[in-house]
């Protein structure tokens, strides 16, 4: 594998915050170069020129933190084009700034807790996402109330809730339960349905976000190559 693949598979863990899929799936990363010396330079891009600063900024900074820890890259060059802040967000990041500093008198606060309410979204999802396939299988309420995520079918779905929950200091061993609240309690049998239709409303709205999204950026950008 050379170090650009090395550097590619880093920014497929950089997530859209909102839509919780990689950036290098949702076609946002616009380039990724290597220097002779070792210097990472990757462009990203956005759907539109609007697009809210915070989770723009996250987005760049996480490909900062993933690029930058790949051996053998020397420097990481993170710039976000065409967007209304691309100016302050990438000054902001090449300083090592929050986004505080980066958006003085504008931000009151870091991303934290932005980046905490999209994970537990996720981990929302993420449930639908396992467990529907056993609910289309005739699988009770009871049952799922008791399945642990040992006990769930093997999937990428499956290992995807897992680190969703691992990174939010959620249960997430085989003998945790597969349904689980916000607070990482356990769901009970009585609260299963109300409890999945929750988590389908959430995934199928990320999931219509996200072809939103990638919609609106194929648009723009055949566009902007169609102009020369």
């Amino acid at each position: 594998m050379t170090l650009r693949d090395r550097v590619w598979q880093a920014l497929g863990a950089v997530l859209d915050p909102e839509i919780d899929e990689p950036i290098t799936d949702l076609d946002f990363v616009a380039s990724c170069t290597m220097s002779d010396d070792g210097v990472a330079s990757v462009h990203l891009r956005l759907p539109t020129f609007f697009c809210a600063p915070n989770f723009s900024f996250l987005m760049v900074a996480d490909a900062y933190d993933a690029v930058s820890a790949v051996e053998g890259v020397t420097r990481a060059e993170i710039v976000l084009d065409d967007h209304h802040a691309s100016a302050e967000i990438n000054a902001g990041i090449a300083a090592h700034a929050g986004f505080v500093e980066t958006f003085p008198g504008e931000a009151d606060a870091e991303l934290d807790q932005l980046r905490r309410y999209f994970l537990e979204k996720a981990v929302v999802a993420g449930q639908d996402r396992v467990a529907q396939p056993l609910v289309d299988a005739g699988v009770f309420p009871e049952e799922l109330a008791e399945l642990s995520l040992g006990a769930a079918p093997a999937s990428p779905d499956l290992d995807r809730l897992r680190r969703r929950r691992a990174a939010l200091g959620l249960a997430a061993d085989d003998d945790a339960p597969l349904l689980i609240h916000p607070d990482g309690s356990p769901v009970t049998s009585a609260q299963v349905p109300l409890h999945l239709r929750r988590a389908r409303l959430t995934r199928l709205g990320m999931e219509a976000n996200g072809e939103i999204c990638t919609s609106i950026l194929a648009t723009r950008y055949a566009r902007t190559a169609g102009t020369g």
